[in-house]
Order: C-alpha cells, then structure tokens, then sequence
C-alpha cells in the first residue's frame, strides 16, 4: 500500500550543509510516462551540493528535492508505461526528487539493478554512468585504443570513467590529490595515476605519450586546467568539460586550438531532453550493464548515511575525503 506523506530532506534556505532539514510532504503521483519508486537508496552528487548553494535551480517542471539517482521498487505506473511492472526493482536517473521516500521518475530513465549489487550499490550508477556514456561516448566518440586522461580520478565521475573506458579498450591516465587515491585509480585500471600535488600533469602526459598528447581529456576542474590541457591534447583532441570547480572562466591561446585541430565541448546531463536520456539508458544497458554483471566494472561505494543524515553526507562530500561514491540509505 502507498502512503499519503512521505519523509524527505528539503533544502530550507540556500547556504551549508545544515539547512537540510528533514520534512513530511504528500507522496507525488506519476503522471503519463512516469512511475512511482519507493526509494531503497539515493546517491549524493556534486549538483545536489551546487543546488543546496541556490546556485544549480532544477529545470522547470523538476521537483525541488535533492537527489538525481536513485534505487528501489516500482510501486505505481503512470499512463503509458509498458516497459514495467509494479514489483520491478530499479536503478533510475531522476529529474530531482531522490532525497525521499517515494520519488516519480520518467520510465524511459529506468535500468534494471544490474544482478550481484546491493541496492545501495545501484543507488551510485545512475547518475555517473549516464554522465560518463553521454560525455565520452555520445559527445566524444571515444574508441578502443584511444588514450584518456580523466581529472579527479578518485571521484563517483572518475572512479566511473576509469573502469569503463578501461573495460571497453582505451588506454586511461587519471590525476588525484593524494598518493592513496592514486592507487585506488591504479587498482581500478589505471594505467597512470598523476599526484598532482606533487607533478605537474601536463609534463607528466608529455612524457608517457612522447610528446603525442591523449586523445581526450574528461574534466571537472576548469579554471585554469584548461589551458593545461590544450597542452596535453593530441592532434585532433577532444577537451570534454563537464563542471567548473576552480571557475568557468579561463584564458586560452586559441592558436593551439587551431593548429592542433582541437575539440571542446561541454554538457549538463540534467538539461539533456527525454530522448536523449532514452538513448544513453538503452546504450547503458546493452554495452555497460553486461560488463557490471560479470564483475568487470563496478560502483565505488564509499559511504552510506540514513538519509535523515544529509547533512553529513553533504560535509563529507565537499570534503573531497572520499574516494568514490557517497549514498543515502533512505529505508533505515
């Protein structure tokens, strides 16, 4: 039976980690194309703290909860659906609305949980391996046998990105802020782990690619890492930017863009159409959920909170002490 309230964590003014507070609304109600979760689990993300700042507004029609990925069972169907049933268990990338117990989710963003991981588990693949597939697949093209360098390699992102590229035949250099993150980078694939506390990455990339540059570079970073990597591209290199931690602004020779024949581009998955969602989930499924089911690529769980401990989530995530994914366990 569904409830009429629900629990959820709702963000009382915009600023730190303590203005979530935890609050009782009615459970939402799957219009056409939706389903009704009852949510197992949700994963912490970098958006949810940017939109806790009031500096990341969902998009129209999103709910204003926290929470873009989530686990747990389909307990409603919205008009339309036929792709599930009530009783599924799925893994789903949301608009917003995670941070809950019951969240509505378009059905054409739902996964099944991949066999052999834990709720919690499914809960950290989501937001990340849609964000990953988008980013180096669908923007990039990337292919077997191309070189990566990911920034921030021991992030959900990049602990992702390691394994996939790595699983799918591309050779991948990552960066970290410490030497046992770099390990944690090497042990999932890595074929360099750069501490870039103590080398600079771009001498670093020269070197092990004799002066030819990667193929493309994933980054979170900005500011002027961007630069940087206009060095450490190859001819006809892809510079894929996907978040702004040191600013968005930077200053750029773009002469090296041209005589190098360079690519830069960029995306937010939440602002990506229906569509194009459809298509990374059905591409998820037939290329990367094999690979999760034998063992090959897997969500780095890090830490799970009750989802009453928001707060604390939030505060080790802006830590950038973790190495891999946070989640909410939203039954406890």
């Amino acid at each position: 039976m569904i409830e009429q309230t629900m629990k959820c964590v709702e963000i009382r003014e915009p600023g730190g980690p303590d203005v979530l507070t935890m609050t009782e609304r009615n459970v939402p109600v799957a219009q056409a194309g939706e389903i009704l979760v009852k949510v197992a689990a949700a994963g912490v993300n970098r958006p949810d703290v940017i939109q806790r700042k009031g500096l990341y507004p969902p998009p129209p029609g999103a709910s204003d909860l926290l929470g873009l990925e989530i686990s747990g069972e389909v307990v409603a169907l919205g008009e339309g659906v036929t792709n599930l049933s009530v009783g599924d268990t799925v893994c789903a990338l949301t608009n917003g609305g995670g941070y809950a117990q019951y969240c509505v989710v378009p059905a054409e963003q739902c996964l099944p949980v991949p066999s052999g991981l834990t709720m919690e588990e499914a809960a950290a693949v989501p937001e990340t391996f849609f964000t990953v597939w988008f980013n180096l697949y669908l923007q990039g093209g990337l292919k077997p046998g191309q070189t990566l360098l990911v920034q921030g390699g021991s992030s959900g992102i990049g602990t992702t990105a390691i394994q996939m590229a790595t699983a799918l035949g591309v050779t991948v250099f990552t960066t970290a802020g410490n030497d046992a993150k770099c390990q944690a980078c090497r042990d999932l694939g890595a074929s360099l782990a750069i501490n870039y506390k103590d080398k600079d990455f771009v001498e670093v990339i020269k070197e092990v690619t004799n002066g030819k540059g990667v193929d493309m570079i994933l980054d979170m970073v900005g500011g002027d890492y961007i630069s940087r990597h206009i060095k450490c591209l190859a001819k006809k290199g892809r510079l894929i930017n996907i978040a702004y931690l040191q600013g968005a602004k930077a200053e750029v020779n773009f002469m090296s863009v041209m005589m190098k024949q360079l690519t830069i581009t960029g995306s937010t998955l939440r602002q990506q159409p229906l569509e194009i969602k459809k298509q990374i989930a059905q591409q998820l499924r037939e290329t990367v959920w094999p690979l999760i089911e034998s063992g090959k690529v897997k969500p780095v769980l890090f830490k799970s909170f009750a989802m009453s401990e928001a707060a604390a989530a939030h505060e080790l995530m802006e830590s950038s002490q973790h190495i891999g994914k946070i989640v909410l366990n939203v039954e406890s």
